[in-house]
């Protein structure tokens, strides 16, 4: 696959397009006005002899004074270089030119009623290498055989001809000179303008584990590039986050591990460090089972929120009564509850569509997270409410120590410690509460915990 054209070079290549566009249109548009410029000249000198001319004709009154006329055409052009006349009668015959002939054929077919120098086209023309522009105009006499004459005037362009060509050929080189020029100014200047680019990939070079706390001065780019330094910061901040769960997540992980494998070894070790008795190797073997059930549980638990974080839960939906799935699981965490003198109360009703025992471990798990930080004799509230029309609230609030502002976004991962004191039970690997959120989230819910001032309280929103 071809590496595409680097910016700066498609910046050259657009500018230079762009600059050779003007240019040309420019040269075009001078041209044309110069030219324009050169047949307003010879408008107005074609104009300045067909004057005299149209009341020299007009003058004729007998044969002499048509004989005349050539002696008089003489006096009119004495003095005048590269214009030439020519009169030609009604029907086109030649009557009289001026010495070097230079009218085209049917010159006097393209006469035109005066004045014909305000805006009739020129008669445009070349003759023996030179080149001609003209006008020919009928002019009415006093004779009485010859009623109009037809009088052509004729300028000698060769020398326009030549600046012009001349101006061509400077035109040319010096287009190539100005997009040289140009393309050259224009690589250092989006050599310099592509700087903050260069510097945030020096800022993108320098970034590893280590150092993630690198940041983009947004202050210092232009704004041009002020999204792009923002999202790069974003996206640098999400990764030193993530970086950190995932440090703090294999750091847990590693501790809740190490637990039950060293009371494993240890125990090992002390049932083969001598004989036993029968019963002693039995106690020791329960004693492991219970290790073993504890880490089948989190590693059942790390493959369930593997799951979910490839998208493969797949809630299987039916209608569910959440009064009855809460009263379900509040009659099997009441022995529980009771041994502490908790009390479990439900309010409000509402209906949902869901997975049955998905949903059901997600609420259990949060109703065992209330009982879990409840203070003995105390009351753990879950109530049930609707939010609109198109979504349903479950509110699951216990009293007891309050959870501070800065955990409320960290609450919901893996092995997260409120108190990092706090060893856990082995009942409890910490994975309850990602558990509720993976299992929320699949149903196209959310799961938010707030603060108060004596507890917690954890609210589920599900689509009704």
């Amino acid at each position: 696959m071809r590496r595409p054209l680097s910016i700066a070079l498609r910046l050259n290549g657009l500018f230079l397009a762009i600059l050779a566009i003007v240019l040309v249109a420019g040269g075009a548009w001078l041209t044309a006005a110069i030219e324009g410029h050169f047949q307003e000249q010879d408008r107005m000198e074609i104009a300045g002899k067909l004057a005299p001319l149209r009341r020299l004709v007009a003058g004729l009154r007998t044969a002499e004074d048509l004989q005349a006329l050539p002696a008089r055409l003489d006096e009119l052009l004495a003095g005048q270089h590269g214009a030439s006349i020519a009169v030609a009668d009604g029907d086109g015959a030649l009557l009289l030119a001026a010495p070097g002939f230079v009218f085209p054929e049917g010159w006097a077919a393209a006469a035109v009623a005066p004045p014909a120098a305000t805006g009739a086209p020129f008669l445009r023309w070349d003759r023996d290498g030179a080149s001609y522009r003209g006008l020919v105009e009928v002019m009415p006499t006093g004779l009485a055989a010859v009623r109009e004459l037809r009088v052509g005037v004729a300028l000698d362009i060769e020398h326009h001809q030549q600046f012009m060509q001349a101006l061509g050929e400077a035109l040319l080189p010096a287009l190539a000179a100005c997009l040289a020029l140009a393309g050259l100014l224009t690589w250092v200047a989006t050599r310099q303008g592509l700087a903050p680019l260069r510097e945030m990939a020096g800022v993108a070079r320098g970034i590893s584990a280590s150092r993630l706390d690198q940041r983009l001065a947004v202050d210092t780019v232009p704004k041009e590039l002020v999204d792009l330094a923002t999202s790069f910061n974003g996206m640098l901040g999400r990764l030193e986050d993530s970086f950190r769960r995932l440090q703090d997540f294999s750091a847990d992980i590693a501790h809740e591990l190490r637990t039950p494998v060293s009371n494993l070894m240890m125990q090992t070790q002390v049932a083969l460090s001598r004989a036993r008795a029968p019963d002693d190797y039995r106690e020791v073997l329960y004693s492991a089972l219970e290790e073993y059930d504890r880490l089948s549980r989190m590693i059942s638990d790390m493959l369930f929120l593997a799951k979910a974080d490839n998208g493969q839960l797949v809630p299987n939906r039916e209608p569910l009564d959440l009064a009855q799935e809460v009263d379900a699981l509040s009659e099997f965490y009441e022995p529980l509850a009771t041994e502490r003198g908790v009390a479990l109360r439900r309010q409000g009703e509402g209906t949902v569509s869901g997975d049955r025992l998905m949903l059901r471990r997600a609420l259990g798990n949060l109703i065992a997270n209330a009982l879990r930080h409840t203070p003995d004799a105390g009351l753990v509230t879950i109530e049930i409410d609707r939010v609109g029309d198109d979504a349903v609230r479950v509110a699951v609030e216990n009293p007891g120590p309050p959870i501070p502002a800065e955990h409320l976004t960290r609450i919901f991962d893996r092995f997260f410690r409120v108190d990092p004191s706090r060893q856990r039970s082995s009942e409890n690997a910490g994975l309850g509460l990602a558990i509720a959120r993976s299992i929320v989230v699949a149903h196209g819910g959310r799961i938010e915990a707030r603060p108060r001032a004596d507890g917690a309280r954890f609210e589920v929103t599900l689509p009704a």
